[in-house]
């Protein structure tokens, strides 16, 4: 078989400004249409408003730390056990970590209308910096989902 292209973390190489693993990724997630350049232009343009509203902080210390904030530890897992369907909470590795703040951050971004979107974007990393906002919302309730339904824990094998 053939080798093929796969966006795996091998292919993926750290962004141009910043030289972040991380910073790419997401690049990439927010890319729309294989327009990088755009997405790049967005994601730095978010980045440069979080250097004007925080002087005293790097801003790509500010979007890792947010990243790091949204990332859920814990989520559950529909298992269905003798014709009933469970809620079952389980640990969540790393790369799905990782994805679901991605994809958090992006999701409670694109859901506020009438700004620009790198505006959107800084207001969101600013506020999962300082553990509140969208994402940090839908982590919450991740996390109380998995905690409502810790009686089924054993179910999880």
């Amino acid at each position: 078989m053939a080798d093929r292209f796969t966006a795996s973390s091998t292919q993926l190489k750290p962004d141009p400004r910043y030289n972040s693993l991380l910073a790419s990724k997401f690049i990439n997630c927010l890319m729309h249409c294989g327009k990088k350049s755009v997405a790049q232009a967005v994601f730095y343009g978010a980045l440069d408003l979080i250097k004007e509203k925080i002087p005293d902080q790097e801003p790509i210390d500010v979007f890792t730390t947010a990243v790091e904030n949204v990332k859920p530890s814990i989520e559950v897992r529909s298992r269905r056990v003798g014709g009933a369907n469970y809620q079952v909470p389980t640990q969540v590795n790393t790369k799905r970590q990782q994805t679901l703040a991605i994809r958090w951050l992006l999701l409670a971004s694109r859901g506020k209308k009438g700004r620009p979107m790198h505006q959107r974007l800084a207001e969101e990393f600013m506020a999962a910096y300082r553990r509140e906002g969208a994402a940090m919302t839908t982590r919450d309730n991740v996390h109380r989902m998995a905690d409502a339904n810790k009686a089924f824990a054993h179910f999880a094998w």
